[in-house]
């Protein structure tokens, strides 16, 4: 984080509050892009935004109102590695995990408790990329339909939808039930497969209308499971 100082022999300016927490330096306001740093809710010192910690005190941080991928330090985007995924986060959850503060006053245990909380909700979302394609949807302002193929509209969406479903009701045995099952997989496996270069080009309705049938799809298999369960008890 920059330092605010001078040149050697002059005073530091002081940071300046602004209103809602927000400071400068010496009025300046922060570079064009570049949100202004808050000040610390302990020492007052300045304190980037996304940083769980003060840099000045070590203090922990309010979590703020950060989007999962600044919050967990990843690049905006479908196309995430699972492994970079886990790796920011366990690394985030060592630092910030409550036992940490047992020690400390209530206000910062308090801190450290939502700011394990914001980080376990950020993760259990882009962990699951159905989950990450909805919540990239939302950014962009486009709400994805939760019910899946319960109020599909898409009328080529509806009738794959209904003809998997139909053919899941009258599968009779664990076999037939298996060819569905693989089906769906091979149809999800498509649907990620292409909602990264959609998300990518910025084509919004494409990536919506892949994420409703990922959606659609990961409940069928879901279904699937639960009647091949049920079919294999009867054998």
């Amino acid at each position: 984080m920059t330092q605010l100082s001078t040149s050697t022999g002059e005073r530091p300016i002081e940071p300046r509050e602004e209103p809602g927490g927000k400071i400068d330096s010496a009025g300046h306001g922060a570079a064009a892009g570049t949100p202004a740093p808050f000040a610390c809710w302990s020492c007052r010192g300045p304190v980037a935004v996304g940083e769980a910690f003060c840099a000045t005190c070590k203090a922990v941080q309010p979590p703020g109102q950060l989007d999962h991928f600044v919050r967990l330090g990843l690049t905006r985007g479908f196309a995430l590695d699972t492994a970079e995924i886990d790796r920011h986060y366990f690394q985030l959850q060592r630092q910030l995990h409550p036992d940490r503060f047992a020690m400390r006053g209530p206000r910062e245990r308090a801190l450290s408790q939502q700011q394990a909380t914001s980080l376990n909700a950020a993760y259990e979302t882009l962990k699951d990329p159905l989950a990450r394609a909805g919540y990239l949807l939302r950014l962009s302002g486009i709400e994805v339909n939760a019910e899946g193929c319960n109020t599909l509209t898409d009328p080529v969406l509806l009738s794959e939808a209904m003809e998997l479903r139909e053919a899941l009701a009258d599968a009779t045995d664990v076999a037939s039930v298996d060819v569905i099952a693989r089906r769906a997989q091979v149809d999800i496996d498509d649907c990620l497969t292409e909602l990264a270069p959609a998300f990518r080009a910025g084509d919004l309705d494409r990536a919506g209308r892949l994420t409703t049938r990922l959606r659609y799809l990961t409940k069928l298999a879901e279904e699937a499971r639960f009647h091949r369960l049920r079919r294999a008890r009867t054998i």
